[in-house]
This record gives C-alpha cells, sequence and structure tokens, in this order.
C-alpha cells in the first residue's frame, strides 16, 4: 500500500509561501552591505535566536531546520535519504582522512547524513566496516586500503565520490517516485559530465576516467570516458548526441555555468509538484528547492563579503521555485 502523504503535503505548501522568490532575491542583490543582506533574511526567517552572522554557521542551521522539518512531517525518511547520502559521503572522506592522518576531525563533519558523522569515524578508527550503513561498507574499506597502500588521496577521493554516486542512483531507483528519479539522474549525469571534462585537461587515462564515471541512463560512460581521453571537443561532440545537447554552451562558459544549467533543469522539471495533492513529490521538491534557496543565499552573502560585482553573481544564480 502506499503511502498516504495528504496531510505532509498541506503542511509543505505552507511552508513554500515563505521560500524565497525572485524579488527576494534581487533585493539581497540590491542590497548595500553584507549586513543588510542578513536583516533582511532574518526578517524572512531566516536564522536562529542567536542570529549567527557567519555564512556557513547560518545556513547550516538553515538545513538542520529543513530536516527537522521533513522527520516531522513523515516517521520515515529513508525516501530522501537520496538527499542525505552526500553528507554520509563527505563524512565518510573525512573520517578515512582522519584515521590516516592521525588528525581530529571535529567540526569538519556536515550534519543532516542518515548517520552521523562521529559514528563513521569510530567504524574507521576501529577498522570494523560493519558498523557502518550499508551503503558506506565497501567504499569505506577500498578507500582506506587505497589509502594506506598507496596514499593516493585523489584515487581514495573517486572510490568515494563514484560510490556516492552510485548510491543516490541505485536508492533513487527503488522508490517510484519520478522527482527522486529525476533528482538522481541528474546529480550522476552532471558529475560524470564534469569529471569527464577534469580528467581530459589532466590528461587522465582511459582507464582512470572510467572508474571515476557512475553508471546513469541518459549518459553512456563508455563512449564519454572515451572521447574524455582524447578531446574536450570530442566531449562537447559525445553531448551533442544526447539530452544534455543544450548545456554544451554552457559547459564551454565555465563548470559553474554548467551546473547552474543543471539546476536549473532540475527546478523547472520539478515546478508541476506545486499541483501534486498526494504523494511524496512535492515533499521531495520542497527539500530540492530549499538547498536551492541555500545554494543561492550563500552565493549572494558570499560575494557581498568579497565585493564582487552584481551583475557576475547574477549570471551564476539558479531559477527559483516560486
Amino acid at each position: 500500500m502506499k503511502k498516504d502523504y495528504t496531510y505532509a503535503v498541506a503542511r509543505i505548501r505552507s511552508r513554500e509561501l515563505s521560500l524565497l522568490s525572485r524579488k527576494d532575491i534581487d533585493n539581497l542583490i540590491g542590497a548595500k552591505s553584507y549586513d543588510d543582506c542578513l536583516q533582511y533574511l532574518y526578517d524572512k526567517g531566516f536564522g536562529d535566536d542567536g542570529q549567527d552572522s557567519d555564512v556557513s554557521a547560518l545556513l547550516a542551521a538553515e538545513r538542520k531546520k529543513l530536516w527537522s522539518l521533513m522527520a516531522e512531517l513523515t516517521d520515515d525518511l529513508s525516501p530522501f535519504d537520496v538527499f542525505r547520502y552526500a553528507d554520509d559521503f563527505h563524512n565518510l572522506k573525512v573520517s578515512v582522512k582522519a584515521v590516516t592522518r592521525d588528525i581530529n576531525p571535529d567540526g569538519m563533519f556536515m550534519q543532516n547524513g542518515t548517520v552521523s558523522g562521529e559514528k563513521i569515524y569510530e567504524a574507521i578508527k576501529a577498522h570494523n566496516y560493519k558498523l557502518l550503513p550499508e551503503h558506506l561498507q565497501k567504499s569505506a574499506q577500498q578507500a582506506m586500503t587505497t589509502l594506506l597502500q598507496t596514499g593516493d588521496g585523489q584515487l581514495c577521493d573517486v572510490i568515494i565520490d563514484t560510490d556516492c554516486l552510485n548510491s543516490i542512483y541505485k536508492k533513487a531507483n527503488e522508490t517510484d517516485s519520478e522527482v527522486i528519479k529525476l533528482y538522481a539522474e541528474l546529480t550522476v549525469a552532471a558529475a560524470d559530465i564534469k569529471t569527464a571534462v577534469r580528467c581530459e585537461k589532466t590528461g587522465k587515462s582511459l582507464d582512470f576516467i572510467f572508474s571515476a564515471l557512475a553508471p546513469c541512463e541518459s549518459v553512456n560512460i563508455t563512449l564519454l570516458a572515451k572521447a574524455a581521453a582524447k578531446s574536450i571537443e570530442d566531449i562537447y561532440g559525445y553531448l551533442s548526441t544526447t539530452s544534455y545537447s543544450s548545456a554544451v554552451d554552457a559547459l564551454k562558459t565555465s563548470p559553474s555555468a554548467f551546473e547552474k544549467w543543471c539546476d536549473d533543469k532540475l527546478i523547472d522539471s520539478i515546478k508541476p509538484q506545486k499541483s501534486e495533492p498526494f504523494t511524496i513529490g512535492p515533499l521531495a521538491a520542497y527539500i530540492i528547492a530549499r538547498e536551492n534557496e541555500i545554494k543561492a543565499v550563500r552565493l549572494i552573502l558570499s560575494a557581498k563579503l568579497n565585493d564582487l560585482d552584481s551583475d557576475a553573481v547574477n549570471e551564476r544564480l539558479r531559477d527559483m521555485y516560486v
């Protein structure tokens, strides 16, 4: 029996009203100072009682609010694990490097994964991988073995990053949510394309490139890897035969322009969920929209701190859900 999300969706509808609109984003960009930006965000409900002025702390608090809300709305967060795995694998990466370098990882962990960073660290420190959730066990053991035997931090990162993408894709395809599946498809495909471009620029071998790519439906990683082993023009040529053909111009501009293209495509694709009253789709769409909003705020606040030109900020800003 499918779970009824009617009540949760009704709650989400009210929360959607407080999402930042394009007008809000324009007001933030037009604010005279960083402090004016912060005050605007406080007035819109950002921050907590302490009203932390540090960008990272402020936005970490907003992500915590997001996941606290989701926990209120449903007694089972596992359908949303695809959005939380990135934090798990980040914390795995931190733990592996902390153990092998004998450093303290305090303050380095992301806080919204499916398992705490501290628990991951303790499992890695004990070399007891069975203490980890199943989706982390294989890459944890492989990454530790690789780093201890070779000292190759880059290869360790590739193992963890690729397994993260594989886990996101596998988990998404266990659900019946088209929104979650779409999120996973675009996430994996975009990561593969960016990895292929980086590998081409650094002259990686075909074997290395192929090992760094995660399979997905919209990208043939064999053809992409072969293109990346030849030239950037071969990558563009291959992509022109896929559903990412319209992203080639963005990719030629910069990696950030390509990321914007992917995020805008995702936001545009989930907007129909605003009229869906019963399924998990609107909840997943809200998570994506909220994360997109946090990205936009991070970009604007960072620009204010570093006196970046507003035109440059506008070029990188994603479309908003509302």
